[in-house]
C-alpha cells in the first residue's frame, strides 16, 4: 500500500517537473519574440495605430504573461513552496486572467476582421485613433471578472492544480461563447469572400489562410475541452487517475508548444510587420523568413517557394488596410 502511494507521488512529481520544463521553454521563446515584435509595433506609428497589430501586441503580451506565471506556478509546486494565501490568490488570479485574455483577444481579432470586411464603411468611419488600445484594456478587464469573483474566495496556501478547478463552469461558458463568435465571424467572412469571388476551392492561398486561422484558434480552445472531458471520464470512473494525469500532461506539453508558436507565426505572416522587422533587425528578419519558408515546406511538401504578390486574394482580404477595400 505504501509502495503504491509512493509510486503515485513519484509520478505526480515527475509530471509537475515536465510541466515546469515545458512552460519554461515556452516562456523563453515567447519572451524573446515578444521583445522583438512588440517593440517594432510600438516604434512604428503605422503599426501601433492599426487594430490588427495592436491585437497581435496584446496576444503576445497575454501569452508571455501566461507562460511566465505558469512557470512560477508549477515551479512552486515542484519545490513544495508554502505560499501565503494572498500570494497564492494573486498567482492564480493572474494565471487565469492571462489565459482568459488570450481567448478574448483571439475573439476580438475575428470580430475585427468580420466588421472590417463585412462593414468596411462603418469600420473606416471610427474616429477614435486609440480605440484598438482601449479594446485591449477592455479584454483584460473582462478576462479578470471570473478569477476575481471565484478564485480569491477559495484560495489557500497550497497552490496546486486543485485551485485551478474553481470556476470551471464559468470558463467553459466563456470558451463556448468565444468559440461561437469566432465561428460566426469566419463563416460570414467566408460567405462574403465567396460572393466577391476571391474565396473558392481553386484559390489555394485563400484556403490555406482560412485553415491556418482555424488551426491557430483550435490550439487555444481544444485543450480546455480535452481537460474537461478527461475530468468527466475520471469522475465517472471510466478513466483511471493515473491515465488521466498522463493524458493531461501530454496535452499540456503538446498544446503549450503550439500556443507558444501560434501567435509568433500569426504576427510574422503580416507583410507590414515583416518589412519593419527587416529594417530594424535585418539579420534576424532573414532568419525568420527562412524559418517561415521551412515551416511551409514541412506542412506543404509539394509547395514551391515563390514571390508573394499583393493581389486580391482571401489572404490580402483578411489583412489589407480598410482604406483599400473596394465597395
Amino acid at each position: 500500500m505504501e509502495n503504491t502511494s509512493s509510486n503515485k507521488t513519484t509520478e505526480e512529481h515527475m509530471y509537475v517537473h515536465v510541466r515546469v520544463c515545458a512552460s519554461a521553454v515556452d516562456f523563453v521563446i515567447l519572451f524573446l519574440f515578444n521583445l522583438v515584435i512588440n517593440w517594432t509595433i510600438l516604434r512604428e506609428q503605422r503599426l501601433r495605430s492599426h487594430a490588427r497589430f495592436v491585437l497581435v501586441f496584446h496576444l503576445l503580451l497575454s501569452a508571455t504573461t501566461y507562460f511566465a506565471v505558469c512557470f512560477i506556478f508549477y515551479l512552486q509546486m515542484y519545490v513544495n513552496a508554502k505560499l501565503p494565501v494572498s500570494a497564492c490568490a494573486a498567482l492564480i488570479t493572474v494565471l487565469a486572467t492571462s489565459a482568459s485574455n488570450i481567448l478574448l483577444t483571439i475573439t476580438a481579432m475575428a470580430l475585427d476582421r468580420y466588421v472590417a470586411i463585412c462593414y468596411p464603411l462603418q469600420y473606416s468611419s471610427v474616429r477614435c485613433p486609440h480605440w484598438p488600445w482601449i479594446l485591449g484594456v477592455v479584454t483584460w478587464a473582462l478576462a479578470s471578472i471570473i478569477p476575481l469573483s471565484v478564485f480569491p474566495k477559495e484560495a489557500t496556501g497550497h497552490c496546486d492544480r486543485d485551485q485551478l478547478k474553481s470556476g470551471r463552469v464559468h470558463r467553459m461558458l466563456l470558451i463556448s461563447i468565444c468559440t461561437t463568435l469566432i465561428l460566426y465571424s469566419y463563416v460570414r467572412i467566408l460567405c462574403v469572400g465567396r460572393r466577391l469571388g476571391v474565396l473558392n476551392w481553386r484559390n489555394r492561398a485563400g484556403c490555406r489562410t482560412i485553415a491556418f486561422h482555424g488551426v491557430q484558434l483550435a490550439v487555444y480552445i481544444l485543450p480546455n475541452f480535452i481537460n474537461f472531458v478527461l475530468q468527466v471520464l475520471s469522475n465517472n470512473n471510466t478513466l483511471s487517475h493515473k491515465n488521466k494525469e498522463l493524458f493531461a500532461v501530454i496535452t499540456f506539453v503538446f498544446f503549450s508548444l503550439a500556443q507558444c508558436i501560434a501567435p509568433i507565426v500569426y504576427g510574422l505572416r503580416k507583410e507590414e510587420l515583416l518589412e519593419q522587422l527587416n529594417l530594424r533587425f535585418p539579420c534576424l528578419a532573414s532568419r525568420l523568413k527562412s524559418l517561415l519558408e521551412w515551416t511551409v515546406s514541412v506542412t506543404h511538401p509539394g509547395h514551391q517557394p515563390r514571390q508573394r504578390e499583393r493581389r486580391m486574394t482571401s489572404e490580402t482580404l483578411l489583412s489589407r488596410e480598410t482604406s483599400q477595400t473596394t465597395v
